[in-house]
């Protein structure tokens, strides 16, 4: 169990992709990790985009993301909502000044270009959102997984493999 002792914060807010929330999620606590649902309210139940519901544990306002050894940002819908969160942004900015590992995939790169961590970093994402990624100072790549430092991200769904796997050694390091 080699994060054992490791707690991640999965945001949660409606309209989030399932799988992408579920896969890693799932992954971390198969090898100790703690992950808490944090959203918009605590004890909510976030409806996923294709109808898998997450309630979530704490709101965004409750938890100290000193606390967290890493973030998981699922895409979907629901980076759209999240970044207008100032709490959300706090949260990946902190993350990234301590260079905890931050997990992001398909839409989930809005959230990281709100939070404005994304100059010079190598990384991808759906290709719908190459632009966006590229304006906020990225380099975008298209391939499965890119690891800079402590991002790690990923494009799609079919991508999840090796993106739980990429996420769960980068955290295990730390």
């Amino acid at each position: 169990m080699r994060l054992e002792n490791k707690k991640v914060i999965a945001l949660v807010s409606k309209d989030f992709e399932d799988l992408e929330l579920w896969y890693p999620l799932l992954r971390l606590q198969e090898e100790g990790a703690t992950v808490h649902l944090v959203g918009e309210e605590a004890g909510k139940e976030y409806p996923g985009k294709y109808g898998v519901p997450a309630t979530s544990d704490y709101a965004f306002g409750d938890i100290s993301p000193a606390d967290y050894d890493g973030i998981l940002v699922p895409g979907g819908w629901s980076p759209d909502k999240l970044r207008r969160f100032d709490k959300v942004i706090e949260m990946v900015q902190h993350m990234n000044e301590q260079r905890k590992p931050i997990g992001q995939i398909c839409h989930a790169g809005w959230v990281l270009i709100s939070a404005d961590i994304l100059q010079g970093r190598k990384v991808t994402s759906t290709p719908g959102i190459k632009d966006d990624m590229k304006n906020a100072g990225a380099t975008w790549y298209d391939e499965a997984v890119v690891k800079d430092e402590h991002i790690v991200s990923a494009r799609r769904p079919p991508d999840l493999p090796p993106y739980a796997k990429a996420f769960a050694d980068l955290l295990a390091e730390k």
